[in-house]
């Protein structure tokens, strides 16, 4: 039997509401595998236990009197820690921030708790979101569930490790560059990043005010979509579509401007899964987006300084609170050229450009996720091929080109490499189509469970 705090979230909802298991059980459940796990895997900085507890008891009175808020009612759900919650430090992994207490809860924590969630905590990330592997935290580096001498991912590992052991149902985390994404096929897990700007920021502390994303991280592509619609606060009167049989599928399957660079690994899960949705029906093409290559060069032109920007102040009065790593990254920021600036601002333009082309006709973009599979600490490079990359490049390679355009875009398993460490299936959608991106994900979550 599925240990409950392992179930999607329609399950748990439905046992709820049969009385088969309460709020109080789901959260005490999440909790003690916090209290087994969480000393040394390290997914969370606080550990909302009391007042998680009082939320599920209130949400069990409200069922029992017929008051229920909706599906996530009563369902223990974790926050990456740049997330404010009333009351409640908000530190975003970093000494910078000590003695910081949130006075107000963030837009996206009030709409979750109007939806029925119980907030069971706040998770580890890499310090301020600037980074890939979540090695650099003040509260310790967040450690991979199935091996940890590896990252989970960054910087919102602490959220997908959380997900992925069942210490949370779900979680929510930010993505400037691929910062839910990678941890999502890192961990196994399903990472949504919805269209720029669909998602409101307020109360969550900045990295890049032009690439910053938040979204959710679940097991499954329909709690997902369940997160979603808690956030961005309503379900709409009526969906883009509901439903897409895989067979329905049409994807486009970008070429060697962004696929020439894999692990061996990674590139034999991808082809699986190619197969595997070819085999249900659905049509793949080749599209080319001609200046994908030249993402990283606009990503750093914009995101550098803009960070750098959001922390000028601290730098100047704190600087030696940050990690060594953080600190040089931002000071980086303040030596890039207003000219550079905005010319990687008209070719992000042409880059958006490029990939409405590309989905014109198709349901979604397809490619994997993170190129490589969770990378060991300490590696600054990895080697594939004859070639040598630097890991932090390589993890943004395939994720930080949709942060550059806003397209909507999703991770989700795709099976494990020969040493058992998961890997991620990329999906991008339309601007402003995220609720097509979902039915297109789903329609790809059924084709590889079929096969």
């Amino acid at each position: 039997m599925t240990a409950p705090c392992l179930l999607p979230i329609a399950d748990l909802a439905r046992r709820m509401a049969a009385r088969e298991i309460s709020s109080v059980e789901a959260t005490r459940t999440c909790l003690d595998v916090i209290a087994e796990r969480d000393s040394d895997l390290h997914a969370f900085i606080t550990v909302l236990a009391d007042d998680a507890l009082a939320e599920a008891s209130r949400a069990d009175a409200d069922l029992a009197a017929g008051r229920c808020r909706g599906p996530l009612h009563g369902v223990p759900i974790s926050l990456k820690d740049l997330i404010d919650v009333a009351g409640v430090p908000t530190t975003a992994a970093s000494r910078v921030r000590a003695g910081f207490t949130a006075s107000r809860d963030a837009v996206i924590v009030t709409r979750l708790r109007r939806a029925g969630a119980v907030i069971i905590g706040k998770c580890n990330l890499h310090e301020f979101a600037f980074g890939t592997t979540g090695e650099e935290s003040a509260f310790g580096r967040t450690r991979h569930p199935a091996d940890p001498s590896r990252s989970p991912g960054g910087s919102s590992g602490g959220s997908a490790v959380s997900v992925a052991t069942g210490m949370a149902f779900a979680s929510i985390g930010t993505d400037t560059g691929g910062s839910v994404r990678i941890p999502a096929a890192a961990c196994g897990c399903v990472g949504l990043k919805p269209t720029f700007g669909e998602i409101p920021m307020g109360g969550i502390v900045p990295l890049s005010r032009s690439l910053d994303h938040v979204g959710p991280l679940a097991r499954t592509v329909g709690d997902t979509r369940l997160i979603f619609d808690a956030l961005r606060g309503s379900r709409p009167a009526a969906r883009e579509t509901d439903r897409l049989e895989p067979a329905a599928l049409r994807l486009g399957l970008p070429g060697d401007e962004l696929m020439d660079v894999l692990d061996d690994g990674v590139r034999a899960e991808f082809k699986r899964a190619l197969a595997a949705l070819r085999g249900a029906g659905a049509s793949i093409d080749a599209v080319r987006l001609p200046h994908a290559s030249a993402a990283a060069a606009m990503y750093l032109a914009i995101q550098l300084p803009e960070a750098s920007a959001s922390h000028a102040a601290t730098l100047e009065r704190q600087p030696h609170d940050y990690q060594p790593g953080v600190r040089q990254r931002l000071e980086l920021g303040r030596y890039v050229l207003a000219e550079d600036y905005v010319r990687a601002q008209r070719g992000r333009e042409v880059l958006r450009c490029e990939v409405d082309r590309a989905l014109g006709g198709r349901d979604a973009l397809v490619l994997p996720t993170l190129p490589i599979p969770a990378p060991r600490f300490g590696d600054q490079v990895v080697h594939i091929g004859a070639g040598a990359e630097p890991v932090r490049a390589l993890m943004l390679r395939l994720t930080q080109p949709f942060n550059l355009t806003g397209h909507p875009a999703i991770s989700l398993p795709c099976g494990a490499t020969a040493g058992g460490l998961p890997c991620g299936l990329q999906l991008v959608g339309r601007i402003n189509r995220t609720d097509g991106l979902l039915a297109a994900a789903e329609a790809c979550e059924e084709a590889l469970r079929s096969a």
